[in-house]
């Protein structure tokens, strides 16, 4: 789950669990030096374990990754978290076909108790929320064809602010609770846990549970910071190998980022968990939900919906019903995908499939449009002439003689299952058209773009025509040839344009199209359409500018909106406070929160940039962050890790003749919490 932030310390939903839980070491450290310690004594109830009662049989559990609701994403502790919203979303699961695309856990998360354990030291559901109790919930869940599962945490109180009861020292009478009520899946979190080791808390409630005799799901939330991966196999059937997600393209790619090199580690019964799905709660694009639902499935990781269905527009369930890309999640193999090449925010991941088939994500990480590729050689599929390809998002089929590749827009993802295949011949060729690459220019300058055609088949397609088309009013010339009578297997046609926007034009991103027509060997006439994406801005005038007066080309930044003139708030534009570093203040700058990026035009005009750096005040004494600034992509200066025990330290940058000018942020080692990296005095010289 997330946490809501305190008072005066603006921490994302994450942080305030992972504060209790570092306090809570410290004032415990005494105590763990004995090895008698364990818990606190007086509530312990392991004793109380039925020694009659059979352990319950896990083999079985999620051999396949989880897949369902849950509702902390969207509702957090509001009021609306009840057992009509509950119901709601099980009826939902049935109308609109997620129960058959695969879904069936409905999940509650934190708040659904109250503050107090009843005189017998039983949870108590709140009788607002839940005025029929839990056990009514779970049935008319289960009557769905459906299975219900509850939260707690590893420590004395839960997460949220109010802090609801926790399980340490209650296991085996909180897991006869839920047995007792027909829960199916534990969600058990990381707040509060005095400072126990975390190995034994975690295996203690999975004792408990097992000790009930009812198959229950096991998921441990220590958001990763005891590398569960390492030790957590056999004691729970999931592990958060991340801090908690929250809804924007930063905070998804991030926690992806960690997940990904953990493949060797998952497997049927035992997967890593990069947290919920955020697919429909509004903060990402369309083509951002499907890189995020893409690379989930490719991770092997728990499908767990995080947004109010109620309120989810289509686009949501057309995404997170694509039974193709679950298919992949699902694939009894249980292989999590492995990386084969991460360059320049090009990354190529492959994942082994029960039918030997390989799916291969083409993810394009940048801003911009980028022309991915690889082998069926290097994905792990054998020698043939031809190999299938299907596109999961598209559903189409055609052949590769063994290249697999696309142009991929920026922050998209190409999904594609490949295949050996022996009437390869039958399908039509894999063709590719796009502009990759990163166009900006200033209304009423000309820019060029090239097009690209490849055909990546063994034979050939005819009559090929490509043509680039634009807002009203925009000037589009090819300056090559758009066109040719044959394009045979292996070959590609290029083609340049001059694109001009009117000089009145307002700065920003335009969407372009490119229209590639060709006929396949068989005659028939495919046509297919590409976005361009052109970003039109206006120099920094000459002389000193502060950054911050001026709009970016872009951004990604860790937790909200990279903040004007103000520290980064985490959550909504305007939210932030005055940036102070080291007691000292500064009107102008901006306030991120790593990890992130700011991305500038300077069109060549401009060739200093200073800043005061350091992590905001804000955060007390946690996080760490390093600086850098990048010319046309290439870093040209760059400090060292900076703590919140530092003063501002001055960077200064040599960016002469860089058309754009990037400021970056990242995480110096120990994790994103609490990373608000502060630009102050930000200015440019030009």
């Amino acid at each position: 789950m997330a946490h809501l932030p305190p008072l005066r310390v603006r921490f994302g939903p994450h942080r305030r669990g992972a504060v209790a839980a570092a306090v809570a070491g410290v004032l415990c450290a005494s105590a763990l030096a004995s090895p008698a310690f364990a818990a606190p004594a007086p509530q312990r109830d392991a004793a109380e374990a039925p020694a009659a009662q059979a352990p319950a049989d896990d083999d079985h559990l999620a051999l396949t990754p989880p897949m369902g609701f849950n509702n902390w994403n969207s509702t957090h502790c509001r009021a609306e978290f009840n057992e009509q919203m509950v119901k709601g979303m099980a009826d939902l699961f049935i109308e609109k076909g997620l129960k058959d695309a695969g879904y069936k856990y409905i999940n509650l998360d934190d708040c659904w108790a109250l503050p107090e354990r009843n005189a017998e030291g039983k949870l108590v559901p709140d009788p607002k929320r839940f005025p029929n109790g839990i056990k009514a919930v779970a049935d008319y869940v289960h009557s769905k064809g459906l299975k219900f599962g509850i939260y707690t945490s590893a420590g004395t109180k839960t997460c949220s602010d109010i802090g609801f009861p926790g399980g340490l020292g209650h296991e085996y009478s909180d897991a006869q609770q839920f047995a007792d009520w027909g829960v199916d899946y534990l969600k058990y979190d990381n707040c509060n846990n005095e400072g126990v080791d975390a190995k034994q808390r975690y295996t203690t409630m999975r004792d408990a549970l097992k000790a009930t005799g009812r198959p229950m799901v096991f998921s441990i939330c220590e958001w990763g910071q005891n590398k569960p991966w390492e030790w957590a196999k056999g004691v729970g059937q999931l592990w958060r190998t991340t801090g908690d997600i929250s809804d924007n393209w930063g905070s998804m790619l991030s926690i992806m980022k960690k997940n990904l090199p953990l493949d060797e580690y998952a497997g049927p019964g035992a997967w890593n968990d990069p947290d919920m799905l955020e697919v429909g709660n509004g903060g990402m694009t369309d083509t951002e939900y499907r890189t995020h639902f893409s690379m989930w499935s490719v991770m092997a990781a728990p499908l767990l919906i995080g947004s109010d269905l109620r309120k989810a527009p289509q686009s949501a369930f057309d995404i997170l019903s694509n039974k193709e890309v679950i298919a992949v999640d699902q694939d009894k193999l249980g292989k999590q995908g492995k990386v084969l090449s991460s360059e320049n925010g090009r990354w190529v991941v492959a994942k082994e499939m029960s039918d030997g088939s390989r799916v291969v994500a083409l993810f394009n990480e940048s801003d911009q449009s980028q022309y991915l590729s690889t082998t069926a050689e290097k994905a792990g599929l054998p020698e043939a002439d031809g190999y299938r390809v299907r596109d999961l998002w598209k559903h189409k089929d055609t052949h590769t003689s063994g290249t697999i590749a696309a142009t991929v827009p920026a922050h998209g993802t190409v999904l594609v299952r490949v295949s050996p295949e022996a009437d390869w011949a039958s399908l039509p060729p894999s063709v590719d058209s796009g502009v990759a690459g990163n166009t900006v220019t200033e209304p009423g300058s000309a820019v060029r773009v090239t097009s690209t055609t490849h055909n990546f088949g063994g034979v050939p397609v005819r009559s090929v025509s490509t043509r680039l088309t634009g807002p009203k009013g925009w000037t589009i010339k090819s300056e090559s040839r758009p066109g040719t009578s044959e394009l045979p297997g292996g070959e590609k046609l290029a083609t340049d344009w001059r694109v001009t926007a009117p000089e009145a034009t307002e700065p920003g991103t335009y969407e372009l199209k490119l229209t590639t027509t060709y006929r396949t060997v068989a005659g028939d006439r495919v046509t297919a359409t590409s976005p361009v994406s052109v970003r039109l801005a206006r120099a920094p005038k000459d002389g000193q500018s502060y950054l911050s007066d001026l709009a970016p080309l872009g951004s990604v930044n860790g937790w909200g909106p990279v903040e004007k003139d103000r520290s980064n708030g985490e959550t909504a534009a305007g939210d932030g406070r005055t940036l102070t570093i080291g007691g000292k203040t500064w009107e102008k700058g901006l306030g991120a929160h790593a990890d992130s990026s700011v991305e500038y035009y300077t069109a060549g005009r401009c060739d200093r940039v200073t800043a005061q750096v350091g992590l905001d005040d804000e955060t007390g004494d946690k996080g760490t962050v390093t600086f850098e600034v990048r010319a046309d992509g290439k870093t040209v200066a760059r400090t060292g890790v900076l703590t919140n025990a530092q003063a501002a330290q001055e960077i200064t940058a040599d960016v002469a003749g860089a058309r754009t000018v990037t400021l970056v942020a990242t995480d110096g080692g120990d994790g994103n919490d609490s990373d608000h990296a502060d630009w102050a005095d930000l200015k440019i010289n030009c």
